[in-house]
């Protein structure tokens, strides 16, 4: 059996680089970024200094993971695989009901 490499090279990614990849790819996509920013109340001159809060990260991570068209358009886009963003959104959001740690 053959094993799929495609993503082989993001597999490990840091939390970082994906969400910083997500905010990248925001910037390119301007109906998204702005629904972003109006979901999350943020202005765009506030993206500098959010980007280095976890919460923000983690509101980042969680508006790609809340629709799954989204997610595999950056996926798509970006050559970066869905377990790759989970893992980030995961690392951000702490556990959730999931992880059996409350």
């Amino acid at each position: 059996m053959m094993r799929d490499t495609k993503n082989k090279g993001n597999a490990g990614q840091d939390p970082q680089e994906t969400a910083a990849a997500i905010l990248g790819w925001l910037a390119n996509e301007p109906d998204m970024l702005a629904r972003f920013l109006a979901l999350s109340g943020l202005q765009a001159n506030m993206l500098r200094q959010a980007v280095n809060d976890p919460g923000f990260l983690a509101g980042l991570t969680d508006f790609l993971m809340s629709h799954e068209p989204d997610l595999m358009a950056f996926c798509a886009a970006t050559d970066t695989s869905p377990e790759t963003v989970a893992a980030a959104w995961h690392h951000f959001s702490g556990p959730g009901l999931d992880s059996g740690v409350y």
